[in-house]
């Protein structure tokens, strides 16, 4: 009898042991959301799950309308690899051209010792790309989560002609909004999801670069669409009190790529367009879009955008969050130099006419104040001229400044202006001095970043090193407490003054005047609707 019930038993042990629900509780690589479960990887004390979908594929009838929740799943689905990027032209000659539109899916990773242990802070990142570009897996996660204990999310969301194109037959409360209502319902994801992969739900900072930045600052500035789904923001590169496109101004341009695939009856267009290939579309947005570096940022006016952020930041109509706000010390020299290798010459004899183009008749005062000879070269001084002040496109210091002081009034504000003039070089070398131009802060937080999806970017150099590991321990303390602090590195104040902006150059880490370095107080002048405090 005694021989009998250990056989059953060991039948039965044998049995639980074969049984799918209680391998997957068991695994610690399975993890159950909302919409099924998900097998990511462990490794290096990380556990990592890679393209997750948080919404439907926004195809046929679905594109152009607002995001729908992912259809939920039974089996284990696997997520070890990231998902396709969403549709885009390559850029530059850099970036890699993608016609996937079942690309809404996300990343998460999270430090793992096989302990249980309290819920960590969570860091969403938004990717930048001038909203026409760019994906959620080239921004490897490891270091921001393993160094800062914090669980780590990347997203995609739609783009360019899918994501932020305006046009009348669309929606008017979201119209031109796509992309950023797909990063919405991907923080509410998160909302809902991150505490299975050992996140605080309570405890959220969204974070992003360049157009990623930008998001993170029209979500801070819909309050209606997004109070309540994350505790605080960091925004690089993102001026966007900078004056954006109205939808009715948006408008044309989404004309102009209907009419361009051959959709021109206003009745019939948005149908028409959701048969056409992706790749003729985004060829036609491209020329539709022309040199106008904004041409795909979300416009303003829908319930997506409502305000303008200056309007939004000056009357108080933004979340009430701690921010960290601030660029590179030289953002436009990025796009001089694509300028340049694309075939155009700055010179000392064409410079003053370079600099009318872009600031009209301000151009004799502005020659005056950055004489070409002052600089390596013409082209390095019309991009430190572009990097102060540029009235049309938020890549400025002048205008980070402005947008710090509105928010600073009702929120606590920590400014920052990254200066290492020794990163990792962007883009090929376009024969001029580069600097701290727009983006080369990205491999102090995402090593080895660049481009493309081979994320291969060369080693920082030993200063530029020492220098990342005391951002990344300033950005990952910002995200868990709101307070930015590092070990044995200088205080980060408060930004209640000029002189209270954290300057990141080796050797030279700590506050600095930045309205002086950069001239703002000659910019008010020339534009004072666009630089106010």
């Amino acid at each position: 009898m005694a021989k009998c019930f250990l056989m059953t038993s060991a039948i039965s042990l044998a049995l639980l042991a074969g049984s799918p629900a209680l391998a997957q509780k068991n695994d610690p690589s399975v993890v159950r959301t909302a919409s099924g479960p998900v097998r990511g990887v462990i490794h290096d004390g990380m556990r990592e799950f890679k393209g997750i979908p948080y919404a439907q594929p926004p195809v046929g009838d679905l594109r152009w309308t607002l995001p729908k929740p992912a259809k939920p799943w039974k089996e284990v689905r696997d997520a070890t690899k990231y998902g396709g990027a969403c549709p885009q032209v390559s850029r530059f000659g850099l970036t890699e051209a993608s016609n996937d539109e079942d690309c809404l899916t996300l990343n998460i990773t999270a430090p793992y010792d096989g302990k249980p242990s309290r819920k960590k802070p969570v860091f969403v990142w938004i990717h930048g790309g001038q909203f026409v570009g760019g994906a959620s897996s080239l921004y490897p996660l490891g270091n921001l989560a393993t160094a800062g204990d914090l669980v780590v999310v990347s997203l995609n969301y739609r783009l360019g002609v899918f994501g932020f194109m305006a046009h009348p037959g669309f929606g008017k409360d979201y119209n031109g909004g796509y992309g950023l209502k797909d990063q919405r319902l991907a923080l509410a994801w998160v909302k809902k999801n991150i505490a299975s992969f050992g996140g605080d739900p309570n405890n959220v900072t969204i974070a992003g670069e360049s157009a990623g930045g930008a998001g993170v600052c029209m979500h801070l500035i819909a309050p209606r669409e997004t109070r309540g789904l994350f505790n605080r923001v960091i925004m690089q590169s993102a001026g966007c009190a900078t004056p954006l496109h109205t939808v009715t101004e948006a408008e044309k341009i989404g004309e102009a790529v209907a009419k361009a695939v051959g959709c021109t009856d206003a009745k019939t267009a948005v149908a028409c367009m959701r048969k056409k290939p992706v790749a003729e579309l985004t060829e036609a947005a491209t020329k539709a879009a022309g040199s106008d570096l904004m041409a795909y940022a979300p416009p303003i006016g829908a319930k997506t955008v409502p305000l303008q952020g200056a309007e939004a930041f000056r009357t108080g109509q933004f979340v009430r969050v701690p921010v960290m706000n601030g660029g590179t010390r030289d953002e436009m020299r990025l796009y001089l130099a694509y300028e340049v290798q694309a075939g155009e010459k700055i010179t000392a004899d064409n410079y003053a006419d370079k600099i009318k183009a872009i600031y009209g008749d301000n151009a004799g005062a502005i020659v005056k104040m950055y004489p070409a000879a002052n600089y390596s070269s013409p082209a390095a001084a019309l991009g430190t001229v572009m990097s102060d002040f540029h009235p049309t496109v938020g890549l400025n210091n002048c205008i980070y400044l402005e947008q710090g002081k509105l928010m600073r009034k009702r929120v606590p504000v920590h400014e920052l202006v990254f200066g290492d003039r020794d990163a990792p070089p962007v883009t090929t070398d376009p024969g001029f001095e580069m600097g701290a131009v727009h983006s080369s802060e990205l491999p102090y937080f995402f090593p080895h970043f660049d481009n493309t999806s081979k994320v291969a970017g060369p080693d920082l150099k030993p200063a530029s090193l020492a220098l990342a590991k005391q951002m990344t321990a300033y950005w990952t303390s910002f995200a868990r407490t709101s307070k930015p602090v590092a070990k044995d590195g200088p205080t980060w104040p408060l930004f209640k003054a000029d002189g209270d902006v954290m300057r990141f150059d080796p050797g030279k880490v700590g506050p600095f005047d930045a309205a002086v370095a950069h001239n703002c107080a000659f910019w008010k002048k020339l534009y004072p609707t666009y630089l106010t405090q």
